[in-house]
Parts: structure tokens; C-alpha cells; sequence
């Protein structure tokens, strides 16, 4: 399968509604604001992990959605976090990159 070229900064869609997502190689999981999550009804819990990242070790909710990244639908799990004091809602990590993405810094 050919990779698809994404930017670092792409507009996803999820249950319908669009984003603009950070694209991010240094996170292992997606992640989505717990606003949003709320908002899309992605309430079913599938697990809990444990997120290190530079505000410290937490535990997080997971949960899985289908998300649109440049017309491929790709069904994925996603933490769900306070992300109301970050420019975007919606990071995409390297579980969802993995399948066949490609980042282009310069896009």
C-alpha cells in the first residue's frame, strides 16, 4: 500500500465533525481533549494506561474511534486528556501514523 503524505498539522474528521490535529512522532497514542470526547459520545471506556509525558506520569482513559485522516478512515484508540489549554484538540500519535503514513515536516 502506498503511504499517504500528512503535514504536521492536518484537518481529521471524527463522528462527522473536523479538526485540526497536531501530528506528533514522539507520542505513542493519539490523543483527544475530554471535552471533545464528550461531545462526540466517545464514552465507552476500553482501558486505562499510564501517559508519561513533560507535565509527568498520569493514567488515562482510552478510548476507540474512527478517525478520517486525508479520505482513509482508520479505526483507533485515542487517550482522552485536558487539552483545553492546548492549541489543538485532537493529537495523532504513532499508533494511528504506523499504518502507512508518512510526515512531511515542511507540509
Amino acid at each position: 500500500m502506498k503511504k499517504t503524505v500528512v503535514g504536521l498539522v492536518e484537518t481529521v474528521e471524527i463522528n462527522g465533525k473536523k479538526f485540526k490535529a497536531r501530528i506528533d512522532t514522539g507520542a505513542q497514542t493519539g490523543s483527544i481533549d475530554a471535552g471533545v470526547a464528550s461531545r462526540l459520545g466517545l464514552r465507552h471506556i476500553t482501558r486505562y494506561t499510564e501517559v508519561i509525558s513533560a507535565s509527568g506520569m498520569s493514567y488515562r482513559k482510552v478510548v476507540k474511534a474512527v478517525v478520517k485522516i486525508k479520505n482513509r478512515k482508520i479505526r483507533a484508540s485515542f487517550t482522552v486528556a485536558d487539552r483545553s489549554n492546548l492549541s489543538f484538540k485532537v493529537l495523532i500519535g504513532r499508533n494511528i501514523l504506523r499504518k502507512n503514513f508518512l510526515v512531511d515536516c515542511k507540509k
